[in-house]
C-alpha cells in the first residue's frame, strides 16, 4: 500500500527557517550578558596584547617602547639568520623532549603504585600531590640549594657512590638537565594526581572479569588501565608541552640561560631582548613565533595524537 507524503510549500519551509533563526539568535542573545564578563577579560589580557604584540613587530620602536618606524618583517628576517635566536629554539626543543616524556613516564609509575590497594597508601597519594603547592621559583631554590658545589645534597650522593663532585648548572654538559630536574619533579605531583583520578575511575568489573580470564597484573594494566586513561594521558601530554615551551622561572633563577647559552631557552630569550635590550619590535616578533610554534604543534596533537585516544 503506498503512503503518500506532502512536502511543505516553499514559503512555509522558509517561514520555519527564520523561525528557528530568531530563536537561536535570542538565545545567542540571552546567554551573551554572562558571557559578557569573560569576553571582556579575555579582550583585555588576550586579544588586546595579541593584537599590540603583531602590530609592534612589524615597527622599529624607542628605548621606553614607543613605535616610530614600520620597518615590515625586519625583525623576522633577523630572527632567521641570529645563531643565538636558533640556538634558544634547539635549546628549547631539547628542554621539551626532557622534561614531557619525563613528567609523563614518572607520573604514569606514581599513579599505577597510588592506585594499589595497599594499607597507608592515601598517605602517599597525598604526599604526590604536595608539588602542587610549590610555585616554579621556590622549586628552583630547592634544587639550587640541591646543586650547591660543596654543601649540595646530590655532590654528597655523588662522592658516597664514588662518582665525584658534579658541576650541575656550571657546565654545559650538565646545566640543561639540571634545569630540566626541577622542572619534571614539580609537575609530576598535578600529573599524578589527573591520572589517579582517572584510574580511579576505572570500574573494578572489568578488572574482575580480566582476573576470571587468568590476566595478571601487567595484563590488566596493558589492556585495561592505559587505554582507558588514554584520554587524561592526552591531556597532560597537551598541557605539559605547553608548559615546557614557555619554561622560565627555573632558568632565570638557576642559570639566567648559562653557561655559554646552554640553557637559553626562547622564552628567556625574549625576557632579555624585551627587559635588557630594550628590543620591543625583536622581542614580540619572538613571541609571535613561539605562538605559531605552539599553536601548530597543539593542532598537530589534536590531529594525530588524539585518534590513539580511547574515549569511554
Amino acid at each position: 500500500m503506498a503512503v503518500l507524503t506532502r512536502e511543505a510549500p516553499a514559503g512555509v519551509s522558509a517561514e520555519r527557517n527564520a523561525r528557528q533563526r530568531r530563536k537561536e539568535v535570542k538565545q545567542w542573545l540571552a546567554v551573551l550578558p554572562y558571557l559578557g564578563p569573560s569576553l571582556f577579560l579575555f579582550a583585555i589580557f588576550v586579544f588586546v596584547p595579541l593584537i599590540r604584540t603583531v602590530v609592534m613587530s612589524t615597527y622599529a620602536t624607542t628605548p621606553i617602547g614607543e613605535m616610530t618606524k614600520f620597518v615590515g618583517t625586519k625583525w623576522f628576517a633577523r630572527l632567521a639568520s641570529s645563531n643565538v635566536y636558533l640556538n634558544s629554539l634547539k635549546v628549547t626543543v631539547r628542554f621539551v623532549l626532557y622534561t614531557v616524556p619525563g613528567v609523563l613516564a614518572l607520573s604514569l609509575l606514581l599513579a599505577t603504585l597510588g592506585n594499589l590497594r595497599l594499607r597507608g597508601i592515601s598517605f602517599f597519594r597525598t604526599a604526590f600531590a604536595i608539588t602542587l603547592a610549590v610555585s616554579g621559583a621556590t622549586a628552583a631554590l630547592i634544587f639550587m640549594f640541591l646543586y650547591h658545589p660543596v654543601i649540595g645534597t646530590f655532590n654528597h650522593l655523588m662522592e658516597l657512590i664514588g662518582v665525584g663532585r658534579v658541576p650541575w648548572l656550571t657546565d654545559a654538559r650538565y646545566a640543561l638537565v639540571s634545569v630540566a630536574i626541577p622542572r619534571i619533579w614539580l609537575q609530576t605531583g598535578f600529573a599524578t594526581v589527573v591520572l589517579l583520578a582517572g584510574m580511579q575511575g576505572i570500574s573494578d568489573e572489568l578488572y574482575e572479569a580480566a582476573r576470571i580470564d587468568g590476566a595478571g597484573f601487567w595484563q590488566c594494566w596493558k589492556n585495561i588501565t592505559l587505554p582507558l586513561v588514554s584520554p587524561s594521558l592526552f591531556f597532560l601530554l597537551v598541557v605539559v608541552t605547553l608548559n615546557a615551551f614557555q619554561t622560565f622561572t627555573e632558568v632565570n633563577v638557576l642559570t639566567s640561560g648559562g653557561p655559554i647559552d646552554s640553557t637559553q631557552v626562547v622564552v628567556h630569550e625574549i625576557y632579555r631582548s624585551f627587559y635588557f635590550n630594550g628590543q620591543y619590535g625583536l622581542a614580540s616578533a619572538q613571541a609571535l613565533i613561539l605562538f605559531v610554534i605552539i599553536l601548530g604543534l597543539t593542532i598537530l596533537q589534536f590531529g594525530v595524537v588524539e585518534k590513539r585516544v580511547h574515549y569511554t
